[in-house]
């Protein structure tokens, strides 16, 4: 057992990382809606979803075949501009359909965790009892729709000393690296990064203060949206395959992730990501594969229990100004 963890420590914190790095983008939805709602929005791993679909489709637009080098960080490009501005748009359509009535309406936070449950549902057999089989055109089996979409990416390898990196981990790396400071920097640094910080730290005096809240509420519901569209472009570049279930079980990690960091933490969310990543890829490798999500949430009970508020803890609502 140690052997193995031994002989894989390099391959698997390679993996975890890549891993890590699509539950860290997702992980940002739910810690940025949380921190401005105190609302878990359990549709975003919905969103996620979808947004795999229009990374499909796209490449099935272009016909896109066996590419490597430029051509495939030009085609991840176009996934994710594509994936992000479809998933964005869903994520807002949400807030507005199935949230801002409900706040509106004073109604209770209970409330609007059914709705997000519900809207979840909702989109899960939307996608796949419309979309999928109208527009992909696949075949309805023992009651279940699955779409299993590939197309041929040239795994180059970088080597790195004892380090062998294929190009699909290290573009997955480098591009939500690249989405995360450019994240950090718009919160911390933007007129409407200031205007989500104030309404997470007082809704109340942030209205006094001239700050539209509907305009924020949206603003947070975009870019989370497009971070979980970029993920989504980042996942199908590195298994190239989707269905209409496949937010479910993921986005339930990417919660762990947000929870592990501390939920409302943008950094958190960024640190509890690689470090789930990791810790599930090096439990494969001295459990087994079969144990990788055991290891995931026996770590998220670990963390309830001992740590709730996370490895940093402190929230978006108590950032500065």
């Amino acid at each position: 057992m140690l052997d193995d963890f031994i002989n894989q420590f390099w391959p698997s914190t390679i993996d975890g990382l890549a891993l890590g790095a699509i539950y860290a983008l997702l992980a940002l939805g739910y810690t940025m809606v949380y921190g401005v709602l105190r609302l878990i929005n359990f549709a975003h791993a919905d969103v996620f979803m979808v947004g795999t679909f229009a990374a499909l489709w796209s490449v099935r637009t272009l016909g896109v075949s066996d590419v490597g080098g430029i051509t495939l960080i030009g085609v991840v490009v176009l996934m994710a501009v594509v994936a992000g501005g479809v998933a964005g748009g869903g994520a807002m359509l949400l807030e507005v359909t199935a949230y801002r009535p409900l706040r509106k309406r004073g109604a209770s936070r209970l409330a609007a965790l059914i709705s997000a449950i519900g809207a979840s549902i909702f989109i899960q057999q939307l996608m796949g009892a419309v979309v999928i089989h109208r527009v992909f055109g696949t075949s309805k089996e023992g009651g279940k729709l699955d779409v299993n979409e590939h197309f041929k990416k040239l795994s180059d390898v970088v080597d790195v000393g004892p380090v062998l990196i294929r190009n699909d981990q290290l573009i997955v790396f480098v591009g939500a690296v690249l989405m995360m400071v450019a994240l950090d920097q718009f919160v911390n640094r933007t007129k409407l990064g200031r205007g989500i910080r104030s309404t997470a730290q007082d809704p109340e005096t942030a209205v006094l203060m001239g700050v539209n809240i509907d305009r924020v509420v949206s603003t947070t519901f975009l870019v989370g949206g497009v971070m979980a569209g970029v993920a989504a472009a980042l996942y199908f570049l590195r298994f190239e395959s989707t269905n209409y279930f496949v937010g479910f079980l993921l986005g339930i990690k990417a919660f762990t992730a947000a929870v592990l960091g501390g939920i409302g933490n943008i950094r958190g969310a960024l640190a509890g990501g690689f470090t789930l990543g990791l810790l599930e890829m090096y439990g494969s490798s001295l459990f087994g594969s079969q144990w990788r999500d055991v290891v995931a949430f026996s770590l998220l009970i670990l963390v309830l229990m001992f740590r709730p508020t996370g490895i940093l803890g402190e929230s978006l609502q108590q950032a500065r100004a």
